[in-house]
């Protein structure tokens, strides 16, 4: 076998080789979050002879974060790392093995599709070239990167609307999500766009952990922190980037929240609200029913059949972002979760869940955020 080679050592990679001498038989491990135990994102390319069969076998498979992860699960590969599609994998005696014959010399297998670093400033770039954007000032990451927050809309508008994404880095499909959004709310032929830009100002954060997103990391930051549980009381030194974003939200006030995320077990688009949070009331309840029928009305991918289940009233975690924003700013606040695997509301068995599908949800979220502004308070 002639130049079998595989590498992580680029932005967003991870992946350990154990044996790489059979293409029949590699052995990998997937690394685990720097100062954190969260194991499950893996993006590698190898390096082979087109028409070699791959067979990749993860060896500590069976010690992932969320266990039923690889139920009817199957990984993305890609010729030109813009083209994803599933390809064959199965996860047998406490091992995920993926099967795949190339087509080309290098083949990229992801976990979900890749939002590298690069893509991501070259998206911020492009926003600001808009002159109805504004970047707000923040401080920086751990690892001293740029934490990018802008605002797009009237600074005198009456509603102030936060959406946030990519807590957890691995969760990519979130910063797809944002790149549809952006695409089409600074779209001048798109009127839904123009009126909300007219009637809100929008604070979007494409990307809350850019060190995680570096590293291959699926949910800590450079640290080892899960932003996610630490709204409540950010640490300057754990989890500045919620500091940051927190201070800006005090300064603005928000009257409506989503927050981009993704699940690695459940095959469905669905939110999860704040129902636990002490603010939570009959006000917040009538809001939440309006969101979901636009929700609904808006884009056949979703449902509210399945989703989480309800925390009961009083309990909410205010380390987790949606119960602290919602309590603190008494507004409507939502996490929005994608699938890693295929949304079997509209299953599709080329490409599963996708960027391309992340992309339109997030473009076909202005309307009912449009539907909402005249009721949020």
């Amino acid at each position: 076998m002639q130049h079998l080679r595989i590498d992580s050592h680029f932005d967003g990679g991870n992946i350990e080789v154990l044996a790489a001498d059979d293409p029949a038989d590699i052995r990998l491990r997937i690394k685990a979050d720097a100062k954190a135990g969260f194991l499950q994102w893996f993006n590698f390319e190898v390096l082979a002879p087109r028409g070699t069969h791959l067979k990749l076998i993860f060896e500590n498979a069976a010690d992932i974060s969320f266990k039923g992860g690889w139920k009817n699960y199957r990984a993305v590969a890609s010729d030109d790392g813009e083209i994803w599609l599933r390809t064959a994998t199965s996860f047998e005696a406490k091992l995920l093995t993926i099967e795949h014959t190339t087509t080309a010399e290098l083949t990229r297998f992801a976990y979900f599709a890749p939002y590298s670093l690069d893509r991501h400033h070259n998206l911020v770039a492009k926003l600001c070239t808009d002159e109805r954007v504004k970047m707000l000032p923040t401080g920086t990451t751990p690892d001293g990167r740029a934490l990018h927050v802008l605002a797009a809309g009237k600074s005198d508008a009456p509603r102030h609307c936060w959406i946030i994404a990519r807590q957890h880095p691995g969760e990519t499909m979130a910063e797809w999500f944002m790149e549809g959004l952006t695409e089409a709310l600074l779209d001048p032929a798109n009127p839904v766009a123009r009126k909300l830009l007219d009637r809100a100002r929008l604070y979007l954060v494409p990307n809350m952990n850019p060190d995680g997103s570096a590293r291959g990391h699926l949910r800590a930051n450079a640290v080892g922190t899960n932003l996610n549980r630490e709204w409540n009381a950010p640490d300057a030194e754990r989890s500045p980037e919620v500091a940051h974003v927190r201070a800006l939200m005090e300064e603005s006030g928000v009257d409506f929240f989503l927050d981009i995320h993704g699940d690695e077990i459940m095959p469905y688009l669905f939110i999860a609200g704040a129902e636990g949070a002490e603010a939570y009331d009959d006000r917040h309840r009538d809001l939440a029913v309006r969101f979901k029928q636009l929700m609904l009305e808006a884009t056949p991918e979703f449902q509210t059949q399945y989703g989480y289940p309800v925390t009961p009233a009083g309990k909410a975690n205010l380390g987790i972002a949606t119960n602290w924003v919602a309590n603190t700013f008494d507004c409507l606040a939502y996490t929005l979760e994608m699938p890693f695997k295929d949304n079997l509301t509209l299953p599709d068995a080329v490409r599963g869940w996708s960027p391309e599908r992340s992309k339109k949800l997030g473009a076909d979220i202005l309307g009912p955020l449009l539907g909402m502004l005249d009721h949020l308070r």
